[in-house]
């Protein structure tokens, strides 16, 4: 697929505002008010995402869909003029005031390493940052697979660009970003979730070429509309089962002699079948997605709507079983929307072992569906399942 560089021109927070936005920001000016005892001087915000399908393909090199979400963090700054940063935030776990030095940024406190690590990159780029005081507010669930880390990543970077005139533009911003989760925080994350959401619109999908770094936005088809639902149970990039599938990979690309996964053609089926298990499966999952990202990004842009289920069903099915990171709570979840007749089909979203379901929904039958949904995994599990986003 021939794609090409889009998105010019400054990011516009404004397209991801909910409709009590101007509430939250009252009510978020007032705390910082509160716990600073002054005005904050900038404020930034950034997207959650869903990936509508594409995952584990973009650390292997390959193609991503991933759309931003109107659920987004909100950072507000007020610069201060020595080197001490002082953090509070009301969304991530604890309302109790953190502090550090700039210079003096040590991984290992929990949330807090976000902000750290963007302040330790910028300084290692050369990007002048003096202290600062900073509140967070998120409307993202955390460990719920729709990029909460990376969308406080980017809002803080965000904030601190216009305070300090830093140069960098979206792209750049969004490889700080990833930088900041891979280097300081520990997470060995693939460019996706900073990409979209630095560079994502509300109501669009996002087709990434994760080597190069193009992209292109595509509108959703005026007959679909998106449907995710969190199952509540949380994960985490930085544990374990994460680092294991994406070391397979690389494994299974050195063995097939291979630079990455994306290189696979259909001439290496053979060779891949060939592989010592589970390194087979995943090599079939990450060549398998990857055209079926290019399968999807075209039904959008033809208006397929028919193509769009089957893709959804046979990415989840891959995920499933080939490259083991559902769970039975996310399969009932698939399997209660794929029942219901306004729902299209449905897959686990982001880097799985919990986290969320996206299903592409008939216009107008997502929130009635959803609910339902809901409902009958309340009823099947006693578990409380959330569905997070409305029609765009």
């Amino acid at each position: 697929m021939a794609i090409q560089p889009g998105g010019q021109g400054p990011f516009n927070p404004l397209t991801f505002r909910s409709q009590k936005a101007a509430l939250v920001d009252s009510e978020h000016r007032i705390r910082f008010e509160q716990v600073f005892g002054r005005a904050p001087a900038i404020s930034a915000s950034a997207p959650g995402r869903v990936n509508l399908i594409g995952d584990h393909t973009d650390y292997n090199g390959g193609f991503v869909f991933p759309s931003a979400i109107p659920q987004c963090t909100s950072v507000l700054i007020g610069p201060r003029d020595d080197h001490r940063v002082r953090v509070v935030s009301d969304s991530v776990g604890s309302e109790n005031l953190l502090e550090y030095q700039l210079g003096g940024e040590q991984p290992g406190r929990g949330w807090l390493d976000y902000v750290q690590g963007a302040t330790a990159l910028l300084r290692g780029e050369a990007h002048r940052c003096s202290g600062f005081d900073l509140s967070i507010k998120s409307e993202i669930p955390l460990g719920s697979g729709l990029a909460s880390s990376a969308a406080l990543v980017v809002a803080v970077l965000r904030a601190l660009r216009v305070a300090f005139g830093h140069p960098d533009g979206d792209v750049e911003l969004a490889l700080i970003g990833q930088r900041v989760e891979t280097e300081f925080v520990g997470a060995p994350v693939g460019v996706m979730d900073p990409m979209v959401c630095s560079l994502g619109e509300s109501g669009q999908g996002l087709f990434i070429d994760t080597r190069t770094l193009e992209y292109v936005r595509v509108p959703f088809p005026d007959r679909v509309e998106p449907l995710v639902i969190s199952s509540g149970l949380a994960h985490q990039h930085a544990t374990g089962d994460y680092r294991i599938r994406r070391s397979e990979c690389e494994r299974a690309a050195q063995l097939l002699g291979i630079n990455q996964l994306r290189d696979l053609t259909s001439d290496h089926l053979v060779q891949v079948a060939g592989l010592p298990r589970p390194l087979n499966r995943r090599a079939r999952h990450v060549f398998a997605e990857d055209q079926r990202v290019l399968a999807m990004v075209k039904a959008f842009q033809t208006g397929d709507v028919d193509a769009l289920g089957p893709l959804l069903r046979a990415s989840h099915a891959s995920m499933r079983d080939d490259f083991e990171v559902s769970t039975p709570e996310i399969d009932l979840l698939v399997e209660l929307g794929c029942r219901e007749l306004g729902v299209l089909g449905a897959r686990l979203t982001g880097g799985g072992f919990g986290g969320s379901v996206v299903m592409l929904a008939k216009k107008g039958e997502a929130s009635t569906a959803g609910a339902r949904i809901v409902q009958h995994y309340f009823e099947r599990t006693g578990g409380l399942a959330r569905m997070l986003v409305p029609p765009p």
